[in-house]
């Protein structure tokens, strides 16, 4: 699978059940490589007019195949790590209070970083896009 997550630069992911910030040009993003992009219910809402793109389904993950584009924006990834073939990383690049977090550092040897990206978002001046292979996948 392809996972999707978006961090500020903690690592931080969520705080009090909510998503610490969204971007349209971030959803677009994502979108741009024509398949379609699993998520959960939750995540869905923030895509609207984008239905036929989407696969929305609570139980994502596990009905996710090789190859499928998931964005996560929850906790529980860790069971799924393994199977990650490409980690798509959009940084907020601020601090934000967070209370669940990315459980892996993105770091050598199981994590090589392939491509960097900075554009600005409707939300942030500076969003930085970065790709990661998993090396014992790839």
């Amino acid at each position: 699978m392809i996972l999707i997550v978006c961090l500020d630069t903690r690592g931080g992911m969520l705080f009090n059940h909510r998503r610490q910030s969204q971007d349209q040009v971030v959803r677009q993003d994502m979108l741009a490589a024509g398949q379609p992009l699993w998520m959960h219910p939750d995540s869905a809402k923030q895509f609207a007019g984008q239905e036929g793109q989407i696969i929305s389904d609570a139980g994502f993950l596990d009905k996710a195949g090789p190859g499928a584009y998931c964005f996560a924006e929850q906790d529980g990834l860790l069971p799924y790590l393994a199977r990650v073939e490409k980690l798509i990383v959009y940084q907020w690049n601020r601090h934000y209070p967070a209370d669940v977090y990315f459980p892996v550092k993105l770091q050598a040897p199981a994590w090589r970083l392939i491509q960097t990206r900075e554009f600005a978002g409707t939300s942030h001046k500076k969003i930085t896009k970065e790709v990661y292979l998993h090396e014992e996948m790839s």
